[in-house]
């Protein structure tokens, strides 16, 4: 029987180590709190602009985000996209962070505390749990839901946290096996698993009930 670490060996088998949250400033965890806001609603390659855009601006700090004025950061974070909804959610989180010791949480309290916050999801704030405060929060995404309902492990129609639960049960409750999972999973729907699949060289095509 298929089962999600089944899935990981074969992803990890075939793409290797993700290295996966990149960051490349002082401030780590705060760069990849800010990657996890910009994310949303755009790719990558975007934030990655935005995150060169901001360092040099010296605002890769809570205290440097709060103090710039919302409509100068909303024209640095453009690339992003809902650039203005955007800059009013990296302040609100700025705030946030200077006055919760989120560290010193357990996950459950962290995540009831993240969503409190105007503009923070669920894959937001597993992101920043797991990533961030390398905490076992599983992240689920488009990507996961797309992979794991082909694979017939999951109802598409399932909620965020339902598949949540389903990959927090059937896996060890581990940082690393998560980060890199989610990372897997990402790699393997931009390679194979795209909404327009690639299952002619798709090595998990066997598996694949789409395909039956």
């Amino acid at each position: 029987m298929l089962t999600p670490k089944h899935v990981f060996d074969r992803l990890f088998e075939n793409f290797g180590n993700q290295h996966w949250w990149p960051v490349s400033s002082e401030n780590e965890q705060f760069e990849i709190i800010i990657g996890a806001i910009l994310t949303q609603n755009t790719s990558w390659k975007n934030v990655e602009k935005v995150l060169e855009t901001l360092k040099k601006e010296g605002l890769i700090h809570p205290e440097k985000m709060i103090e710039i004025q919302t409509k100068k950061l909303a024209e640095l974070i453009r690339p992003s996209g809902y650039y203005n909804q955007k800059a009013e959610r990296l302040k609100i989180v700025s705030q946030f962070l200077l006055e919760n010791d989120l560290a010193a949480m357990g996950v459950e309290w962290m995540r009831k505390k993240l969503l409190e916050i105007k503009g923070v999801g669920p894959e937001t704030a597993d992101s920043i749990i797991l990533y961030a405060f390398n905490k076992p929060s599983f992240v689920v995404d488009l990507y996961t839901k797309r992979i794991f309902s082909r694979l017939g492990l999951i109802n598409n129609n399932s909620s965020y946290n339902e598949v949540k639960q389903f990959f927090e049960t059937n896996l060890e409750k581990d940082v690393e096996l998560f980060q890199e999972f989610h990372a897997l999973i990402v790699e393997h729907a931009k390679s194979f698993c795209k909404k327009k699949p690639d299952c002619e060289n798709c090595f998990l095509r066997k598996n694949c009930k789409k395909l039956i």
